[in-house]
């Protein structure tokens, strides 16, 4: 009997120990910036509870955060491309709020430059380099270019724009007011304009009959 009382009395002084140590809670918020601008916010932190059992959170694609811990906790802010930041809650808050702007300095790594050589052996590379064909220079590409041939495929193959279309017709036109024959050179017109003064000379004559005069 004296050890079960004892052992009750111990686990009611532990409990009581314990709710008097207990850290009172807080509720922690805020927003994570980047520490070179404070317009640039960071989003989708993450945010590990190091003093009670290692609580994750992260934070919005805005930066910020709300959840509770205790005072005096240890919280610790992580993202890619940024150096870790520990962030310990403050005793005694009296509004049972915390509220912080965490500023996250940007982490670069400068990392060793590294070349890749296609070639295996230097037999391969001497190979390759004697079998290579080398790009024509500027001026060759010009002159392949101005060639009379090479003109003439690609104004076969490439369409005209609008304003050639426009030059075409326009040079059409021309070359056909110019090639039309004039009828002042061509025989077949003088002849049919003797006939048509001819017919129009009958015409106009007139006899005694059709004047009303009777002989």
């Amino acid at each position: 009997m004296k050890y079960i009382l004892g052992i009750l009395f111990l686990i009611l002084t532990t409990g009581a120990f314990a709710q008097e140590h207990e850290k009172p809670l807080v509720q922690f918020s805020g927003i994570v910036r980047n520490a070179d601008s404070s317009r640039v916010i960071v989003p989708y932190v993450s945010i590990v509870n190091l003093s009670y059992h290692k609580q994750a959170n992260i934070s919005n694609y805005e930066g910020y955060f709300s959840f509770v811990v205790h005072e005096q906790d240890s919280i610790r802010f992580s993202c890619v491309g940024y150096a870790p930041v520990i962030v310990v809650i403050p005793a005694n808050v009296t509004s049972k709020s915390y509220t912080l702007q965490v500023a996250l300095k940007p982490q670069i790594f400068n990392l060793p430059a590294f070349r890749v050589f296609p070639w295996a052996t230097t037999d391969e590379f001497r190979k390759d380099f004697l079998t290579m064909k080398i790009a024509d220079d500027d001026l060759a590409i010009v002159i392949k270019n101005l060639n009379r041939t090479t003109r003439q495929a690609m104004q076969q193959g490439l369409p005209r724009d609008g304003s050639e279309s426009i030059a075409n017709d326009m040079h059409n036109s021309i070359v056909n007011s110019h090639s039309t024959v004039n009828p002042l050179i061509n025989p077949f017109a003088w002849g049919a304009l003797i006939q048509q003064i001819t017919a129009g000379d009958k015409k106009r004559q007139i006899t005694p009959d059709d004047a009303g005069y009777n002989f």
